[in-house]
Parts: C-alpha cells; structure tokens; sequence
C-alpha cells in the first residue's frame, strides 16, 4: 500500500510538472523560472520535499541541485539584465561605436555656433536630385524597424519623404538603427544623407520619387507621448463614417480634442494646407487692392460706444485701474466707421486686414466671437456698382489665384476632406434682392419681400442659384431698409429698399457692404432710428460735416471665405485657434 501511495504521488508530481511545462520549452526551464521569479508551484514543493531527510533536512544531492539550480537562475538574470540594458533608451552613442559621430541627441540648441551649414526643403526633392547629398530639419512622422534596418517617414509642413538605414558599420551601425527607432513620433531631427531613387515609388509619401539614405541622425526635441494618434486626426471624415455604418472598430479625434491640443491638430496635412491658403486669400486681396491703388490703413479695437447698431459688443472698463481715467468702452465690432473717415480724410481708396468681435451667442457651424475681417472702402463718382466691379474682378482674381499657386494644398484638403471644386462665372452673377424673393416664391417658399433671408432661404436661393445659373458664386443687391445697419444710402427710388449688396459662396453670405450715407442729417435720422445715442458716435457723424465725398465698401469673413471655397463644414476648421461663446483657449 505504501509502495502504491509513493507510485499516485509520483504520478500527480510527473502530471503538475507537465502541466508547468505547457509551452514546448522543457519543464526544468518552466521549474527554474518560477524559482527566478519568486512564483514555486506544488509540484516544486513536492520534488523538494521527496529529496529530505527523515529529519527534516535536505539531502547532499538534493542541495547540489537546487545550489546549480540557483546558479544557473543568477546567469539568466544577469543575461536577462544585460538585454534590459541594451534595451535602454539610446540618447548617445557607445564609445566603441564606429559611426558614433553620426547619431545622438543633440542637446539643447542655445545659439551656440552659426556652423554655416544649409537646411535642404523636402518639398524641392525630386528625380533630379539624385545623388545629392542634403540635410533636413524635420519631424519623425512614423518609424519602423526591421532587423538591420529601419524606415522612417520624415515630415516638413505638408511635404513628407522616406528615409532609410541599413547596417554596414561604415554608414550605419546597429546601435545607429535601433537609435533611430527608439525616437518617438513627432521628434525634431536632424537627418544627413544622399537623395537616392527607389525600386518603387512610395506611395505613402508626397515625395513619393525618391528617398533618403541616411548617414547622420540627431534629435533636436524629443516628443513626449501625444494626446491623440496623428494617423486618426488625418482620417478623412468619409471613411469613418463608413467604417460605422459596417460596424468596424475606429478611432476618431472629435472635435473639442482637436481645438484642446491645436498645436499638435495644426501638423495634419488638412490643416497645414487650409491655413496656407488662409494666407493666400489674405495675400490676393492685398495684392488685388493695392494694384488697384488701395491703401492698407489700421484702425483700433478699443473704442468709445458701439460700433454698429444691432449687434452685441464686448464691454471692458477703460483704464479701470485709475479712477480719474476710467470711462465705458468696447471691443471693435468692425472697422466700418474709421473706414469712412478715412474716406473722409481724402485717402480715397483703403482696406484693412484685422481683428473683429462680436459677442453673439451663437453655436453655429458659421459664426466665432472673433474672427478676421477683410474689409476695404472707396470713392464712387455715381453708383455703388463701382464697389460691386471691384469685388468682382477682386474675388475672380482670388479664385483663380488660389486655383493656381495652392494646387498641391487643395489636393491635401480634398484627402481628408472630399469638396467639389469652386464654381464661378466670369463676370459674375447679379441678382436684385427683389429677383432672389421671386426665385424663392416661384420654388414654394414663403418669404417676407422686405426682410432678412434666414440661413436656411440664404441655402435654399444658392441651390436655386447654382441649378439655374451654374454658379456657386454670386451678388445679391438693392437690400430692405429693414436688414441694414443705420448707416447704408436709402436708395433714391423707392425709400424701402437700400443701396447695398450681400456676396454668396456655396449659399452662405461671406460679404456685406453698401453705399454709406455721407449726408451728416441723414446720417443722425438713421441713427435715432435704430435707437443709437449720438452722443456715441458724434466724431463719426461730425467727420461728414467738412464735405464727404460718396462712398462705399464691405467687409468680409476671412475664415467664412476660406471654409466655403473649401467646402468645409464648420468655420472652426479655418480659425487657428476658434473663439466661440464657450471657447476661450488655447
């Protein structure tokens, strides 16, 4: 019977050890790794207790083994720490290395040396390059290791290119390999080496002809890990959408994550490319203007009063630290006021490019509390057309040039952001506001023939527009009186109905302008009308008691010109950092 207990005993050891050793490695490299890692099972337990003595002691055999058992653990755990070493995070080259001075951190860069080496641009890389040997400052987009190699994606605004190590200890080491891979995403580098041409185009990379073999890396600024993955803030809104409705798994970066780490939203291809149109709007208008004899005036933003009747202003105390100084103040709402006495003051022609707020309470895709306003004003000698041909040949010039000069930006919008191209007519399209109310009548609508269109019979008139006339792009004119600001010339024929003129992209207003009124009597009727104190503007009504010449002029939504020539669905993604009612930072 006790021969029979010992043979279960064995049995039930030989079944716990087996089942230790799951994984085919051999059970004594299971037995010793649970004693490594402080985790003994029974089956352990049980194969010491069979090796002691009556007494309770461990037999001579017994020791020797678990002494080279205990031994060969301490080898394995010095192995194990020297590969934990080795996998150690590279900021420098070993001593030993035979290319160690070309990689490492480079350390802080405090304007130590002018070295009189040149940055190369990734952008200007093509076939012809081959052979070249450049230097780029730009971010590590993706890397990828591979045995004796790595692959990174290198990254300066919108341009993107491949660059490439293999191991030969002439160029490259393998401490040099797993350096560059060790770098995180978004890292600042400097990388050396030739332009070379690859066996097949890299379709991953805007500079898809050629690729860099790498002979020098250093990081400049290493990234600390990102709010969010670049590759799902890069993905076009259509596929997720897609993805969703066939119940795939994806992630997507909304919107209030993007606007929280702006800084890091801004590095998209979408976003680099919409803001460098951004500027390119700004540049044609100017360049527009000024070949038309413009000048570029700038006017406060800290003013007295309200500076139009109807809409809300951001009050401040001014100087509110020195009571003898404090008075009421505002935030400009527009520039429209210093335009006109501008005119007034014999500059003829002038535009500005500056900063409006308006402290509306409103959440839609179209409106921010501040935004930039490109505004312009003029002489006419008879009729607020005059303005009307300036903006036309102005926005037709505009198109054009975006069309021309941001082609490779467009095509990085329409990845992410699939839009129809703009369509317009050259001239462009006049309607009378009284033509657009017949348009919306004759198509079911019912609207009020001396008020304001609504957002939604704005949308439904550029339909009507764009079916009839083909364009996305056209001038309504001869508005109500009702949905002026006081200022705008009553037009001489019918008191009702005014000498001003909105502008339509995509059938969303981006213009408002008008002839002004120049007659300082009329221009305080209107005032008191619209319930303004004079008191508020009386330097602005008195710059028209001297002789005023007829004038007129608009202001435009720089941000609403940009998101609708685009296609875009929320004016958010044209304002770099948005200020709505709830939105103040960053």
């Amino acid at each position: 019977m006790e021969e029979a207990a010992k043979a279960m005993e064995a049995m039930h050891v030989q079944e716990e050890v087996q089942e230790v050793s799951a994984e085919p490695r051999g059970s004594d490299v299971r037995i010793e790794t649970a004693t490594r890692t402080g985790k003994t099972d029974l089956a352990t337990r049980r194969l010491e207790q069979q090796q002691t003595t009556s007494d309770g002691q461990m037999s001579k055999s017994a020791l020797k083994k678990l002494a080279a058992k205990e031994a060969k653990a301490q080898k394995k755990a010095e192995r194990s720490g020297k590969r934990g070493q080795q996998a150690q995070l590279i900021t420098q080259p070993p001593e030993d290395d035979p290319v160690k001075d070309r990689y490492g951190d480079t350390g802080l860069i405090r304007s130590q040396e002018v070295s009189g080496r040149t940055w190369d641009r990734i952008e200007q890389l093509d076939a012809k390059s081959e052979g070249k040997e450049v230097l780029l400052r730009c971010r590590l987009q993706t890397s990828r290791g591979k045995g004796k190699s790595a692959f990174l994606v290198l990254r300066q605004g919108c341009a993107t290119v491949q660059a490439v190590l293999f191991v030969d200890d002439v160029n490259v080491s393998k401490t040099m390999v797993k350096y560059a891979t060790q770098i995180p995403k978004e890292s600042i580098l400097d990388v050396g080496g030739l332009v070379s041409i690859p066996e097949s185009p890299i379709q991953s990379c805007s500079q898809s002809e050629v690729e860099i073999a790498v002979r020098s890396i250093r990081c400049v600024s290493r990234a600390d890990p990102l709010p969010f993955e670049l590759s799902d803030a890069v993905r076009p809104e259509m596929v997720t959408e897609e993805e969703a409705e066939e119940g795939q798994q994806f992630a997507r970066v909304n919107q209030d994550t993007r606007l929280d780490n702006r800084f890091i939203d801004l590095r998209t291809p979408a976003n680099q490319a919409i803001f460098r149109i951004q500027s390119g709007v700004c540049a044609l208008f100017r360049e527009s203007l000024m070949s038309q004899k413009f000048v570029e005036i700038h006017t406060p933003k800290l003013i007295g009063g309200a500076s139009e009747g109807g809409a809300s202003v951001f009050k401040l105390e001014y100087m509110s630290d020195y009571p003898s100084l404090k008075q009421p103040a505002c935030l400009a709402q527009s520039p429209q006021l210093y335009k006109q006495m501008a005119i007034c003051a014999d500059l003829e022609k002038v535009f500005e490019i500056g900063p409006v707020f308006r402290a509306e309470n409103s959440f839609t895709h179209r409106h921010l509390c501040e935004f930039t306003g490109l505004d312009m004003e003029m002489q006419i000698n008879e009729h607020y057309f005059e303005v009307l041909d300036v903006l036309d040949n102005l926005f037709v010039t505009m198109f054009d040039g975006l069309n021309e000069r941001f082609a490779p930006e467009l095509t990085a919008v329409q990845q992410q952001y699939p839009f129809e191209p703009l369509e317009y007519l050259r001239p462009s399209l006049r309607l009378t506001f009284e033509e657009g109310i017949k348009m919306l009548q004759d198509a079911g609508f019912d609207v009020d023939p001396l008020g304001d269109l609504s957002t939604e019979t704005e949308r439904e008139l550029g339909r009507l527009v764009k079916d009839k006339y083909k364009t996305d792009f056209y001038m309504l004119h001869r508005y109500p009186m009702a949905a002026r600001p006081f200022y705008t010339m009553p037009t001489a024929d019918d008191p009702r109905y005014t000498c001003s003129f909105d502008i339509f992209i995509r059938g969303e207003e981006i213009i408002s302008g008008a002839q002004r009124i120049h007659d300082p009597k009329l221009l305080a009727e209107r005032a008191e009308a619209c319930g303004i104190e004079i008191d508020t503007i009386a330097s602005y009504i008195d710059s028209f008691r001297y002789g005023a010449p007829p004038h007129g002029g608009c202001g435009v939504g720089l941000e609403r010109v940009v998101m609708l020539f685009l296609g875009l669905n929320n004016i958010r993604k044209t304002s770099m950092f948005p200020r709505d009612p709830k939105r103040l930072a960053p």
